[in-house]
């Protein structure tokens, strides 16, 4: 799997993904992309909003490979 990081954006993970929430309950995340919010102002957290446009937020693109 892969985990991108967008410059000045989201982590940008493949989808459909299947995620558990707080209560442990499953949930499917459609799509092709799924965006995680890396700034920590997205008012649908975990999920980005575009918050980090508005804030300004700043950081380099990164990817991370996971085996």
């Amino acid at each position: 799997m892969e985990i991108k990081a967008a410059k000045n954006g989201p982590y940008l993970i493949p989808g459909p993904m299947t995620y558990t929430d707080t209560e442990g309950k499953e949930h499917v995340a459609e799509g092709k992309v799924v965006a995680l919010c890396r700034c920590g102002h997205s008012a649908n957290k975990p999920f980005c909003d575009g918050s980090h446009r508005k804030i300004g937020f700043e950081a380099d693109e990164v990817v991370l490979r996971l085996e």
